[in-house]
């Protein structure tokens, strides 16, 4: 299904959902029972570079239910467009849809992330929402699945029957597993990566200030230098120039 109802707004010519948290939980639900098979994207600056310069990555970012404003950078530039655009962040979704399934019942499975990670997310989730119904979750391989494992888990999620499949496999590869199970899993599924950390605690979030005021690469960067540097270093510059450029997608 594609979501006409949505408008997206190109950003270094990739399309991005114009949505803040609301709207975005308001599409989720009111569409939920078509969607199933289908995948958001949560998309930030890196995933966004990442798919003006692979064309394969972009029609992932294209072709999904939604592909939301994670970055503050998206949603400010987007905002000069569509006024009502806000960050519509991993956690702030989990969160969102988590106090949702208090009235609506929904049933949820994760997939991704570490054998203790996971067991820690599960624990912290069933304390926190004693209401959410999760109906299975399983580690990732940290490897491209052979067809066998492929099919094997899609009989797992199936049979479990979730309205929702969390992926926490980091970008890219959380969105092209989703694109590539496009029809295939009965789920709504979004990738939402670090989340999976961030609602175990072993992450923690920004302060709100940070937050509002497009920092929170900063605070990242500030616990996570090794690994964030030179992706920062990369893909924000990269985002600079095409934003100033205005190039076309590859």
């Amino acid at each position: 299904m594609e979501n006409n109802e949505i408008p997206r707004v190109s950003i270094i010519g990739v399309p991005i959902s114009a949505v803040n948290l609301d709207s975005c939980v308001r599409q989720i639900e009111k569409h939920l029972n078509e969607v199933k098979g289908q995948y958001i994207c949560v998309s930030n600056v890196h995933t966004t570079v990442i798919a003006h310069d692979e064309p394969d990555y972009f029609r992932v970012q294209a072709e999904s239910f939604l592909s939301v404003p994670d970055g503050k950078p998206l949603s400010v530039i987007g905002r000069r467009q569509y006024p009502q655009m806000g960050r519509v962040t991993g956690p702030e979704l989990m969160r969102r849809l988590f106090e949702e399934s208090r009235r609506k019942g929904y049933r949820h499975y994760f997939y991704g992330n570490t054998p203790e990670n996971l067991e820690l997310l599960v624990t912290k989730l069933r304390s926190r929402y004693p209401h959410l119904n999760i109906v299975g979750y399983e580690p990732s391989v940290f490897r491209a699945l052979s067809t066998q494992e492929e099919e094997e888990l899609i009989r797992r999620v199936t049979a479990a029957a979730p309205d929702f499949l969390w992926v926490g496999l980091g970008a890219p590869r959380q969105e092209r597993f989703c694109a590539a199970m496009k029809g295939r899993i009965p789920a709504l599924m979004i990738g939402v990566g670090g989340a999976f950390n961030v609602l175990a605690g072993l992450i923690p979030e920004a302060p709100e200030w940070m937050q509002n005021s497009g920092l929170e690469w900063l605070y990242r960067l500030s616990r996570e230098p090794g690994r964030l540097f030179g992706r920062y270093l990369t893909t924000n510059t990269k985002f600079l120039y095409y934003q100033l450029t205005k190039r076309p997608p590859s």
